[in-house]
């Protein structure tokens, strides 16, 4: 069944491809019934026929059935019309990490964020028994608010307890064996990313995983990949033999990441850190990391300008006006402890989301902005570009706030000593949310 914009799968009328690969082609399609957007995955036509894909589908809708978790992307049905079967799942708006790896290395405020989202995401599938094998940027979609989402449970596999570590699993169960394994180069990303026991073709348990998380963290860290060669075969080759260039990782990136990233690329299991919970303890324990007073030079404000931010027109000029004002005076009586304990004076200007606005005049409950305890991030809420009030955390070496999900009609916000949470009053309720992002809590 030749698949067009137009062609209906069920209740499900396909608007226009996303994108496509050896795990199958993936549509934006309307649910008529339900009257929303999603994403529909159905394997291409000169592959739907054989037992394999067709296990792998079943596989992939069987995982993602068995997770609900709010950085994974969430399967809502297993669909078959005529000789198509489709999944049909969560359509994830925004740009996947790959693209956004491609302006360039990440700044450390805006990868830890994203990093720990992913552990969260890979941690709850782990609890699942389900590992991933293929996790790398294209399989991980990061949303304007910020929120990640980890895509893509085509090879996941349920746990073996009993398989044996020289397993001798097939190669043709490999993530690099597709079926354009033949054309040099179209492997190459997710070759990158493999364990030295996923590339020799033996059993794997969630270690494989968690090499892969630190693959991709060091990505996004360096803006290039930890393991790369002309081919499959030379990229491969340096996953066994070669280490990463540990020169390349930014110099204000904290030493617990550091020793984050070396436990989880060794290459020996035995020694590689054992779980993704270690790693998203270690995360929630580092301090976001950049100076203050680094100005438009800062990394922050390079990687705004490198991601098209431009200056947003609020709705009140007025209202931006006195919100700089409470930002700049904040900030202007923070001090930072540095080794010679020298005092700082840091100005800001802090405008509103794009295309949104403060409202300071009617009644509005937004409250002041509020600077973290360690001072190093601005909590404050505001109306996006669809009128929405909600809470926004902006790093201060970077350009943009980042829109926290699940905090409508937030106000009031303050800050937990530690720094990691955010309090706000919303629906008449107190509630609390991780500074990182993550579900918020009714106190």
């Amino acid at each position: 069944m030749s698949l067009t914009p137009g062609t209906r799968l069920g209740v499900y009328e396909l608007l226009g491809p996303l994108g496509a690969g050896g795990m199958g082609e993936v549509w934006r399609a309307r649910d008529t019934r339900l009257q929303r957007d999603v994403a529909i995955k159905v394997l291409p036509e000169a592959l739907a026929t054989e037992p394999e894909r067709l296990g792998r589908l079943m596989r992939e809708a069987q995982a993602l059935a068995a997770l609900n978790h709010p950085n994974i992307a969430a399967i809502y049905g297993l669909e078959e019309s005529g000789s198509v079967r489709a999944l049909v799942m969560e359509l994830v708006e925004g740009d996947d990490l790959s693209v956004l790896i491609a302006r360039g290395a990440m700044p450390v405020g805006e990868a830890l964020p994203i990093a720990q989202q992913i552990a969260e995401a890979l941690e709850a599938a782990h609890e699942q028994g389900i590992i991933h094998r293929d996790l790398k940027p294209a399989n991980v979609k990061v949303r304007r608010d910020g929120t990640v989402k980890v895509l893509d449970f085509g090879l996941a596999k349920v746990m073996d307890p009993l398989a044996s570590a020289s397993g001798g699993r097939e190669l043709g169960l490999s993530p690099t064996l597709t079926a354009q394994a033949t054309r040099a180069g179209v492997i190459l990303g997710t070759a990158a990313y493999m364990s030295p026991e996923q590339a020799r073709g033996r059993a794997v348990d969630r270690r494989a995983d968690v090499w892969a998380f630190g693959a991709v963290l060091y990505e996004m860290l360096t803006g290039r990949l930890a393991f790369e060669g002309d081919d499959v075969s030379l990229t491969l080759a340096n996953v066994l033999k070669q280490d990463v260039d540990w020169g390349s990782l930014p110099a204000d990136l904290p030493p617990a990441v550091r020793r984050l990233l070396r436990r989880s690329l060794e290459k020996d299991p035995r020694r590689r850190l054992a779980s993704m919970a270690d790693a998203r303890l270690d995360l929630e324990d580092t301090e976001p990391a950049g100076t203050v007073g680094a100005g438009a030079s800062s990394p922050g404000a390079a990687a705004g300008v490198r991601r098209g931010v431009s200056p947003r027109v609020a709705v009140g000029l007025g209202a931006v006006a006195a919100l700089a004002v409470v930002a700049a005076a904040a900030l202007g009586v923070v001090y930072y402890r540095t080794v010679s304990k020298a005092p700082q004076v840091i100005r800001a200007f802090v405008p509103p989301p794009e295309k949104g606005s403060f409202r300071f005049v009617g009644g509005g409950n937004l409250g002041p902005a509020t600077l973290s305890p360690d001072g190093r991030m601005l909590a404050f809420s505001a109306q996006g570009a669809d009128g929405v009030q909600a809470l926004y955390v902006r790093a201060l070496e970077a350009s943009a706030p980042r829109m926290l999900a699940g905090t409508t009609g937030a106000g009031m916000p303050f800050w937990s000593p530690d720094s990691h949470n955010i309090g706000f009053y919303a629906d008449g309720q107190l509630k609390r949310i991780a500074a990182a992002g993550g579900p918020a809590l009714t106190l």
